[in-house]
């Protein structure tokens, strides 16, 4: 029997059972089992109504997460892994989904810290292992890309108008963290949140005030900027580098650098030709080579 089988045949006997017993806690693995088939609204629908029902099933908890780790929810997923937490207290299932839920958000340290702990209890665990080599080599990867550490980017002082008590040496530099590259953004008016997603589409720094939920709109764009380098192979019109959505309420300007991109949203009547020019000449002033 395939995968795909076994999953539907799963499926249906969970469906069965639900239809005999509406509260049965056969619901959370329904929504497991719609997760593995990719039906991921399903998946949260089940779960989510079963939750409703079973607030402190532990298992549906952890299941949740899962869900909502697929839908690039990482927040959500966290706090859905301390609510299993709360039921059923700490175990190695917990934190091996807890450091994938860091290592997705960028919260390298945090990730490490619980895979080691992993490691050290089961030495012979693939997963684990794969995992903490992930969380130990993407900074490095990004660090390379970057030319700088991570925790750094490189801009270059505006000469013209320089602060007095910030006024660098002649042929000298600023040095900033993305967090504050983030804030210069926010400095133009209308801009609510603006963000730097890495190359695998995590989310590296944030400054976000605006109502939406930034690790949808980090996923979102990962994927807008996953797509355009598959287009890039089949057209020759050159490379895409920035990206102008706009609707009735909000506008995201997407600038692409190496080894990542930058996010700015504002509302629907921020100034576009500010936010272009503004954003082009702070990116023209970052070092990534």
């Amino acid at each position: 029997m395939t995968v795909d089988v076994e999953i539907q045949d799963r499926i249906s006997k969970c469906r069965k059972i639900l239809e005999v017993d509406p509260n049965s806690q056969i619901f959370a693995a329904l929504a497991e089992a719609y997760r593995k088939k990719g039906e991921l609204e399903k998946a949260f629908s089940v779960c989510h109504s079963g939750l409703r029902i079973h607030s402190n099933y532990g298992p549906a908890h952890v299941v949740m997460a899962k869900i909502n780790l697929d839908r690039g929810l990482y927040d959500w997923a966290e706090a859905e892994v301390e609510k299993a937490r709360q039921v059923v207290g700490n175990t190695r299932a917990i934190d091996l989904l807890l450091a994938e839920i860091h290592l997705y958000k960028g919260n390298y340290q945090s990730a490490i810290k619980l895979l080691r702990k992993l490691s050290q209890h089961d030495p012979q665990n693939e997963h684990v292992r794969k995992l903490l080599d992930i969380a130990l080599r993407i900074p490095q990867e990004q660090e390379h890309r970057l030319g700088t550490p991570v925790a750094a980017v490189v801009v270059q002082t505006d000469q013209a108008t320089p602060r007095p008590s910030e006024t660098p040496s002649q042929g000298q530099s600023t040095r900033v963290t993305p967090l504050e590259l983030l804030s210069e953004a926010l400095r133009i008016p209308g801009t609510s949140g603006a963000m730097y997603i890495n190359s695998e589409g995590l989310v590296m720094e944030s400054q976000w005030q605006s109502e939406m939920d930034p690790a949808i709109c980090g996923a979102a764009f990962a994927e807008v900027n996953k797509f355009l380098d598959q287009e890039q192979m089949k057209v020759s019109f050159g490379c895409v580098g920035t990206v102008l959505i706009e609707n009735a309420r909000n506008v995201f300007y997407l600038l692409r650098v190496r080894g990542g991109m930058f996010l700015v949203a504002g509302s629907a009547d921020v100034n576009l030709g500010t936010l272009r020019m503004r954003m082009a000449g702070l990116l023209e002033r970052v070092r990534t080579n």
